[in-house]
Parts: C-alpha cells; structure tokens; sequence
C-alpha cells in the first residue's frame, strides 16, 4: 500500500509540474503579457533614401518648369533682373537643365564642340547663354561666355542684346538652345553687331519650336529673317530627332538701307511633367 501511495504522490507532483511550465511558457510567449513589448517595425534605410531622393527629384523638376516657363515667356531684360534678385534660382533652373539633357541621346553643345575642334582654334568664339561654360571648357579656343548670371568669374553676366563685346571682335556665334527670351530677335542682332566680316553664327534649337506640324516657326521663314539681317544660309541640319542645327555666314557687303525684318514667333518650349 505504501508503495502505491508514493505512486500517487509522484503523479500529482508531476501533474502540477506540467501545468507550471506550461503556464511559465504561455506567460513567456503571449503577446498581451506585461512583461512583452510590442513589435518593432524594421525601416528599410535604402528605401527611405530612395524615396527621399524621389520627392527632391520631383519638388526640383517643378522648380525647373516653372523657370523655364519663366525665361521663353519674358525679355532678356526682365529675365536679368528676375536672377539678378536671387542668383540661387540660376543655378536652381541650370541643375533641372542639366537633369533633362540626361534624357537626349545626343547634345548639341557636344556637336559644336566637334565643329569647332574640326577647324583651326584660332578662332574666337562668343557663346551666348552659355549656362555651364561646357563649350569653353572643351576648346583650345578663346570663348567669351555669356550668360545672365553666373558664380563662374570666367562668364560674362549680362544682357545678352546688350554684351561689352567689340564691334566685328569674334569670330564664331552660338546660341546652343538660348534663343529664350520673348525678344530673341535683339540677341541675333547683337551677334551680328560683334562678329567679323564672314563670321559663323551657329545656331541649335529644340526641333518642336521649328516644326510647323507642331505649332512651331516655319524653319524657312526663321532662316529668312536671318538673312535678312545680313545672313546667307550655309548649311541646315534636321538629321537629329530632338533639335536642329542651322549654320549661317555674315555676309561680307552689308544692306545699306534698314529694313524691318518680320521675325516668326518661336513657341515656348515648356517640359511635360514626368
């Protein structure tokens, strides 16, 4: 009988035993327990940077449009003064610039550069809107970079229809997609003003502003506005699908008589937003 009484005994020592640990394992594992914490969430640190670097992208590209509408839809004077009272948004406007030029399979500032490096550097060359002086610093060349503003001693800040250039002092003229302003016509003349007798004025412009089939200038009567500002046609490339590249020679006899030339209006080039 003492036997099956220690039996008992250490069956319900046993008993109690099990429902103590799992009592003590419920206790540990249960999620309303005092003793838990509730569950942290892991950030991921290289999703969080993406969509940081996302949202500056965006505020920055609407920055970029609206400065852009803002330099095709006024003159060159008021463009001036506009960058001239926060220099900031300049360099604002140029970072969106440079961020779109990512997306063209070719540039037409490279396509100059080329141009230029083909011929003798012994030209002088007068870079209107010249932005980051990238043409000056590709060329053996003396440029004189113009731009409205800059923070680079080496450019010319200024009204570009209105530059401290000589009279017939360079030898080469380019507007590499700077023909902007509401009164571009004043920005031909003044390249036609400073260059010498059969200078070179190349001009590149964004395909749409001269496709008649979008809302843009007939590139014929653009050409012939500039002709008859003492002009003659040299040379018309349409080969590339995202601007044009025109080349034109002053002419060496120039019309006495001033005759006021019927300039197209150029269309806004104003980017979609992405």
């Amino acid at each position: 009988m003492a036997a099956d009484g220690d039996t008992r005994k250490r069956k319900r020592r046993g008993g109690k035993g099990r429902s103590r640990n799992k009592t003590e394992k419920n206790t540990r594992t249960s999620p309303f327990s005092a003793t838990s914490s509730s569950p942290k969430k892991n950030v991921n640190p290289i999703k969080s940077s993406n969509f940081l670097d996302k949202m500056k992208a965006r505020l920055s590209g609407g920055h970029f449009r609206m400065l852009n509408e803002k330099l095709y839809t006024c003159t060159g004077n008021e463009a001036l003064k506009f960058f001239k009272d926060d220099p900031s948004l300049f360099n604002m406007y140029h970072v969106g610039y440079q961020e779109q030029m990512t997306h063209w399979p070719e540039l037409p500032v490279n396509v100059i550069i080329k141009w230029l490096k083909d011929r003798t550097p012994s030209l002088i060359v007068a870079d209107f809107g010249c932005g980051d002086a990238r043409l000056a610093k590709n060329v053996k060349n003396k440029v004189y970079s113009i731009d409205l503003v800059s923070s680079d001693p080496s450019v010319i800040a200024c009204d570009m229809s209105k530059t401290p250039l000589e009279s017939s002092s360079v030898d080469v003229a380019v507007f590499c997609l700077s023909l902007m302003g509401t009164d571009f016509p004043s920005y031909l003349q003044e390249a036609h003003r400073v260059l010498k007798s059969s200078g070179w004025l190349l001009i590149a412009e964004v395909k749409s502003r001269l496709d008649p089939n979008t809302g843009g200038a007939d590139p014929n009567e653009f050409s012939r506005a500039i002709c008859e500002l003492g002009f003659t046609v040299v040379t018309k490339d349409f080969s590339n699908k995202m601007f044009i590249l025109l080349h034109f020679k002053k002419k060496e006899k120039q019309p006495r008589d001033v005759i006021e030339i019927e300039w197209p209006e150029l269309k806004p080039c104003l980017y979609k937003r992405r």
